[in-house]
């Protein structure tokens, strides 16, 4: 039997939110635009499922717009921020090594547009320390964006503390929270950020679609013009039952954050168990304590991950090296790279995650294969 431990890169669809979904996909076929009964039902849907998304972060429905994805999300913050920033002689852009490629590549576009970008380094644990974005952050900083949980070690990266420091000199502070919503609690009326990055994805929501949250009074340029959907923020018809399905997972979610943040460090703890009594030596890369309980981040020293992921995937077992928009890809984890871990800890590294459908019993069986193959791979 498959056991599924790559929650990090997709998560399936919960049964509740295909139902909700499936209306939408069949007799509820309007445009939101239209002004007639057709339109108007959509039009609800779409409001419903706004007030259901930011419930999740505890935020006002209308600071809330819908995108295609996390990725269009941090584009629009990133550039979308920049740009309109730049009006007022602020040219500076600053994010953190161990960020998404959404993030990470999105800065190296700003740079081409005559940007200053300040990549933050990281410790050993993947987290940026405050004073270092002190040093860095002036009057002429547009914006910082540091997400809130990585997603592939799984570090919290201290956001209050980030976010404050990013205000004193008046910059917009951007937060990449799609690891983190639905897992902790995350109330934006408690944190100084100015927009957040979420996606349907991770919370067994459909694909293609995300949404980027916007504090009062911050107002990134359009990356997309043709219409007035979202509030002329974000034009194009939007996605329906994929907007619909966000709404009901992110309900789901919120309903059940703390059932689900303790079904996953359960399996968590179960997996690490068995590797204890099994006696195999492993690292756990990343933070001690503050870390998101779902994201596993495991170095076996004397094994090669691409043939460690092989030896699993043949056994059954589903689990990544780190980001699935890297993931295909020999490349080092630039996340494990930045955090300046040896090298036979950095190429040994395997990432598991838990979610939906696992229990403690399936992830202490899958546990049990992974001993298997590494002392095997050891003794080769």
């Amino acid at each position: 039997m498959a056991i599924y431990l790559d929650h990090a890169a997709t998560t399936p669809i919960h049964p509740e939110v295909k139902e909700a979904m499936l209306p939408y996909l069949e007799e509820r076929f309007g445009n939101p635009s239209s002004i007639h009964s057709f339109g108007r039902e959509i039009r609800n849907a779409i409001d419903q499922a706004r007030d259901q998304v930011a419930q999740g972060l505890v935020a006002n429905p209308g600071q809330l717009l819908f995108t295609s994805g996390g990725t269009e999300a941090d584009n629009l913050a990133l550039v979308g921020s920049a740009l309109a920033r730049r009006e007022r002689g602020r040219d500076h852009v600053i994010t953190s090594a161990v960020e998404h490629h959404a993030v990470l590549d999105t800065c190296s576009y700003l740079e081409r547009l005559g940007f200053r970008v300040t990549i933050l380094p990281v410790d050993e644990t993947g987290r940026v320390a405050p004073e270092d974005l002190r040093q860095v952050v002036d009057e002429s900083t547009a914006l910082v964006s540091i997400m809130m949980g990585n997603n592939e070690v799984g570090t919290i990266q201290p956001i209050q503390e980030l976010g404050a420091i990013a205000h004193e000199s008046g910059a917009w502070f951007h937060i990449d929270a799609v690891q983190a919503y639905g897992v902790i609690d995350i109330d934006v009326r408690e944190y100084p950020v100015d927009l957040v990055t979420i996606s349907s994805h991770k919370i067994n929501g459909p694909k293609g679609v995300g949404a980027l949250w916007l504090a009062e009074g911050v107002n990134p340029w359009p990356q997309m013009y043709g219409g007035q959907q979202e509030r002329r923020r974000r034009a194009g018809t939007e996605n329906v039952p994929g907007i619909v399905g966000f709404g009901k997972a992110a309900q789901i979610a919120t309903a059940h954050r703390q059932k689900h943040r303790d079904a996953v460090t359960c399996c968590r703890d179960a997996m690490l168990a068995e590797w204890r009594n099994a006696g195999i030596e492993f690292q756990i890369n990343g933070h001690p304590t503050e870390y998101l309980p779902h994201i596993l981040n495991v170095s076996f020293p004397g094994t090669e991950t691409e043939t460690v992921l092989m030896n699993l995937d043949i056994e059954g077992i589903a689990c990544a090296s780190g980001s699935a928009c890297t993931s295909g890809t020999l490349e080092i984890s630039h996340v494990l790279k930045a955090m300046k871990l040896p090298e036979a800890i950095i190429r040994s590294a395997i990432r598991f995650s838990f979610g939906l459908g696992n229990t403690p019993e399936q992830v202490a069986e899958a546990a049990r294969t992974v001993a298997h193959v590494v002392k095997r791979l050891r003794r080769n």
